[in-house]
This record gives C-alpha cells, structure tokens and sequence, in this order.
C-alpha cells in the first residue's frame, strides 16, 4: 500500500499503525518485518535507498512538512490477532517511521508492543530529566536505548538531535478499540546535554 499524503506532525506511523490495527482485527495486516539492527541504519548516513534495500518497500510512503522543508516518509507496519503481546489483550503491531530529505535519512522512529520487541517506557521517569543538566547517558539510563532519533529539521528550537520513545498499543474491537499512545522526544544540544522535552500520552490501557 503506498500513498502520497501531506501532514504537518510528525509520528505518521502512529495513524497507519491504527488504520492496521482495525484490519487485523480479523487476522493479520500490513508486511511484516524485522527491526533494523542498531547502527545498521544511521540518521544523517543512510540514504533512502539503503533503507530499501535493506527492509524492502514501504508499506506506505508519503510526505511531511517541518518548518516549510518537505520531507519524504517511508513506514513499515505489521500487526496480528494472536501473536505474543507485551500485554494481555493487546492487538500487538510494529511499526518503523522514516523521514528523508533530499534523500537523506533525517529522522527514524519504532514502536512496538509485541513482546519480542516492544516499546513501553516508563513515563514516571519523565520528571526526573533536568533540562541543562542531564546527558544522553542519563537518558539511556532512565528509559534505556531509544527507539528513534530526530535530527533537524525534525527537531525544536535549534536543538542538535533528539531521542525518541514511542509507545502504542490497542486492546477491543473495531467498534470498541482502545488505544494508549505515549510519545517522548528528548532533545540535546551539540554536547550533549538535554535542551527539551516534550511528551504526551492519549487513552490508556485499559
């Protein structure tokens, strides 16, 4: 499936990974795929032609505007009734988010909850992150390796990069899908250091 769609936010994946989810409600939806291995792809290195290479075609593909800089999206999703979740109830599903520009790789982002590689975080350990103080170190520390990473202009007020934590999982039927999404983008400047953070958490569990 691939479409060419505009949209001025970023996380594109988190709106396929739900379109996928309803459709797996009767079995499974989208192409499944395996997570990249670290440093297999690179924001800033890989082009988008090696991420094809390597995983393939998209599910979809799109675009998105960041700070009036057009961006080419490229996502990978996969989701199946009655596979091993990270939870109980859960529709578990995968998806990997790509932004190029120019054909360069700016921006990556993956959530996940099924159990083999899911993305749950713990959102009580936001408010321990000082913004000034605390270094990427401490942020592998708190919330482990990050699950996607934002360089410019993915990233706000002129920060170097940032981390990225997503979260989404989906429990219920088509008629009654319930859906918990939590997003954590932790910027730093050039040495490092935390400059911003920014999350957010829509629906729960339950």
């Amino acid at each position: 499936m691939h479409a060419n769609r505009k949209n001025s936010a970023t996380s594109t994946g988190w709106r396929i990974l739900l379109a996928l989810l309803v459709l797996a409600l009767q079995g499974c939806a989208g192409s499944n795929f395996v997570r990249p291995l670290p440093g297999s792809i690179i924001v800033g290195k890989t082009t988008q032609q090696e991420v094809e290479q390597q995983l393939g075609k998209p599910y979809q593909t799109g675009t998105v505007l960041k700070d009036g800089k057009s961006l080419q999206t490229a996502t990978y999703a996969f989701a199946k009734v009655g596979g091993e979740a990270l939870h109980a109830g859960i529709t578990p599903a995968r998806s990997q988010g790509f932004y190029f520009m120019n054909g360069l790789l700016v921006g990556s982002e993956f959530t996940s909850s099924f159990k083999a590689d899911g993305t749950e975080f713990d959102d009580t350990k936001v408010a321990l992150i000082e913004k000034g103080k605390s270094t990427r170190q401490d942020i592998e520390t708190l919330f482990g390796p990050p699950g996607g990473e934002y360089l410019p202009p993915l990233t706000t007020d002129g920060a170097d990069r940032a981390w990225v934590y997503l979260c989404s999982q989906a429990k219920g039927s088509a008629f009654n899908l319930r859906v918990l999404n939590k997003s954590l983008v932790v910027s730093f400047d050039a040495s490092g250091l935390v400059t911003d953070v920014k999350f957010t958490s829509q629906g729960n569990r339950d």
